[in-house]
């Protein structure tokens, strides 16, 4: 199911987009994880050439058995490499199959491979908004707009929970400050209640109406 058609009845849609994928397959490759893979890739090639040498007299069954044996031992060894490179091949998926769409009333995200997922937080639930760029972000013009909640959370010491990220966007400086715009009209007025919360807020001087 589309993005927009899993909207709210009366929500205006006032922007969408979708991931960079150059951006996400380029973070993927060179994330924290590649030293730590290609070290163990290193490692387990050496001594699988140490016990390939030693097989050179072998008889041809003992040594095709013995060989199997070593083969399966070392493609379990080498599981961080799978694991990394599994991460570096779905990257791409991931980003094609990420779309944002920001609404009056909210954020929708939804992503996946083989599951689709489709997120919603409403701009009463966030309490800042903040501008991330990475270094491959700054290299293809893109940036994150990162939201955090009001909510206490109890896992976090800062009294805050991450809210949704609308990451490797093209548009993310006016995609920031439209979310501002949208978060500060609503928190203000959540925060600051006045006319005993009529249908237009006339005490915080907030453009907002319900």
């Amino acid at each position: 199911m589309k993005l927009r058609e899993q909207i709210a009845y009366g929500e205006m849609v006032v922007w969408e987009g979708k991931k960079d994928i150059r951006v996400s397959i380029f973070e993927a490759i060179f994330n924290p994880m590649l030293p730590f893979a290609l070290l163990w890739l290193v490692f387990d090639l050496g001594f699988i050439r140490i016990f390939m040498s030693g097989f050179g007299d072998a008889d041809m069954l003992g040594g095709g058995m013995m060989m199997g044996g070593i083969a399966g031992f070392f493609i379990l060894h080498l599981m961080p490499v799978w694991i990394y490179l599994f991460g570096v091949i779905t990257a791409g998926f991931k980003a094609k199959n990420t779309e944002y769409l920001i609404t009056d009333k909210g954020i929708y995200i939804q992503s996946g491979i083989f599951t689709t997922v489709t997120e919603m937080k409403p701009f009463t639930d966030l309490s800042h908004v903040s501008v991330r760029q990475g270094m491959f972000d700054k290299m293809f013009g893109t940036g994150d707009v990162i939201t955090v909640c009001s909510h206490v959370s109890m896992s976090q010491n800062s009294g805050h929970s991450h809210g949704m990220n609308i990451e490797n966007i093209a548009d993310y400086e006016n995609v920031f400050r439209l979310v501002k715009e949208y978060q500060e009209a609503i928190y203000s007025d959540t925060m600051y209640p006045n006319d005993l919360r009529p249908e237009e807020n006339h005490g915080y001087n907030t453009k907002y109406v319900r």
